[in-house]
């Protein structure tokens, strides 16, 4: 008889095996999920996560985590069907493999909306992932540091309870751990604490775990470089006292951060060049470090190679590095700097690169006439213009080409280059190329001379008859070093006044 009974048992306990495994295996599929969601999937996995046996709630967690990665709205269901504080309970009684799995659930559920992390934490959940990152199993803190990663993320409040949690120590003595898996997913943790503001990146400097991030740097493993790199563009874009305590580890060399640049996957070398943007942006002495070191070479050389959206850390790099003084805007010009940055602005499809470009061009070139004249010379004028004047240019990359030619143009003596601009100019542009004339020409017998003859002095008399009092003030100055009879020859109405000195003239004459 009591055979027979546990048979009974026994079959109960291979269907239940056989519904969640099944179930988990559905779930992975996305063409499932829906037809799940109808049979009231959800409400039939509940009660498993409480099951005697410890498998059966395993793969009943395992389902859930599939089906809460699917989408946003079965996440909601799982929050909706509290299931959660089952989770969470479970988290710090059961063995590891559902640990690991409980973790997925939970990362599954925040990684959404910052809502459905924010009901991961109420559900207590963060000191349980904490207890899992000082587990033995690496797998185990492995999943922790994604649950976590995916709480942070959000928002800087969500970020400061996982801080709260005590989670900072452990991540970094997960950074020293063998594993390269887990390596880079606690790298990338710690990256999204600190990208929300300065105190929460300073609590990982204060924990020292700026050196453990940056000595991983050299690692030959280029998914880790990425989230490393990152990671110290996270703590370093807050101010100026971060940016130092990441350039204190030593690792703006030819042989560290800056080989990064040359790695081959085009991830890790984006996050290098942002790395480096955070830090010389803050000051001139942050950015002359990084020029001493042979930075900018790796950066133009960076640009010359890369394509698309990967370009613009380094095109922002070169414009912060030139912004700091006329040295520094010399040592990007005289490295071939302007060449990369003309071709972005050209060739690149997208309006937001090209803006960069136009930005990064005019910190280089408003320095002084020979900064002006090295744009001028590379026919990077030209182009400014021509992308201000092109209809499907962005208001803002016209307003950025607008504010380059005004910088640039204001300090350009290179008459050769402003004539040709000067024909084709438009009106708001116009204002800066004959205020420049102004400036040249009376102090400058060649210039005046090429004017007439590229038919500059024509064109300001058409200009004058515009009547724009932008203008008139420049054109008087212009014209008061030209001879009144060459002014006169090249006004547009000079034919229509000659005709009728020959007629008062031939009046005369008959009179006479």
């Amino acid at each position: 008889m009591s055979r027979a009974v546990l048979q009974v048992f026994e079959k109960y306990q291979a269907a239940r095996t056989a519904f969640v495994q099944t179930v988990a295996e559905l779930a992975h599929r996305p063409q499932n999920i829906e037809a799940l969601q109808n049979a009231g999937v959800m409400a039939l996995l509940r009660p498993l996560l409480l099951d005697t046996v410890a498998s059966i709630q395993q793969s009943a967690a395992l389902a859930l985590g599939r089906l809460a990665n699917y989408s946003e709205e079965l996440a909601e269901a799982v929050v909706m069907n509290e299931v959660l504080p089952q989770l969470v309970y479970s988290l710090e009684k059961q063995n590891r493999f559902y640990k690991k799995t409980a973790a997925f659930v939970l990362k599954a559920v925040a990684k959404h909306s910052p809502q459905l992390a924010k009901a991961v934490v109420d559900a207590k959940s963060l000191d349980a992932l904490v207890g899992c990152l000082r587990e033995f199993e690496p797998s185990v803190k492995e999943a922790a540091c994604w649950a976590l990663g995916y709480i942070a993320r959000h928002t800087a409040p969500l970020a400061q309870a996982v801080v709260d949690a005590g989670a900072v120590p452990l991540l970094i003595l997960c950074l020293q751990e063998p594993e390269l898996s887990l390596k880079r997913i606690a790298a990338s943790t710690l990256g999204e604490i600190c990208k929300h503001s300065p105190e929460l990146a300073q609590v990982v400097v204060d924990q020292s775990g700026v050196p453990f991030v940056a000595q991983l740097v050299t690692h030959h493993d280029s998914k880790l470089k990425r989230q490393v790199c990152q990671c110290l563009s996270q703590i370093a874009k807050h101010s100026v006292d971060l940016a130092e305590v990441v350039v204190e580890t030593e690792i703006f060399t030819r042989t560290k951060l800056f080989s990064v640049l040359k790695a081959e996957d085009s991830v890790a070398r984006r996050n290098a060049a942002t790395c480096i943007r955070e830090v010389v942006k803050h000051a001139p002495e942050l950015a002359q470090l990084v020029v001493n070191n042979g930075g900018h070479a790796a950066i133009i050389d960076y640009i010359n190679k890369a394509k698309g959206a990967s370009r613009l850390p380094g095109i922002m790099t070169l414009g912060y590095i030139a912004a700091f003084s006329p040295t520094l805007a010399t040592i990007i010009i005289t490295s071939q700097g302007i060449r990369p940055l003309k071709d972005a602005l050209i060739s690149e499809p997208e309006d937001h690169i090209k803006a960069a470009s136009a930005w990064s061009l005019g910190q280089i070139g408003r320095h002084s006439p020979d900064h002006a004249q090295a744009l001028a010379v590379a026919d990077v004028l030209r182009r400014l213009v021509e992308i201000f004047e092109n209809e499907n240019s962005s208001a803002d990359l016209k307003q950025k080409s607008q504010r380059a030619l005004k910088s640039v143009l204001q300090k350009c003596t290179h008459y050769k280059s402003l004539e040709p601009l000067l024909l084709t100019a438009p009106p708001k542009i116009l204002k800066y190329i004959v205020g420049q004339f102004a400036k040249i020409l009376p102090t400058n017998p060649k210039a005046r001379k090429s004017f007439v003859q590229s038919k500059g002095l024509q064109k300001i008399q058409e200009l004058k008859m515009t009547g724009n009092n932008d203008l008139l003030q420049y054109i008087d100055v212009i014209n008061k070093k030209f001879p009144p009879e060459i002014v006169d020859y090249y006004s547009p109405n000079y034919a229509e006044k000659l005709l009728q000195k020959i007629e008062t003239n031939d009046d005369e004459d008959i009179k006479a």
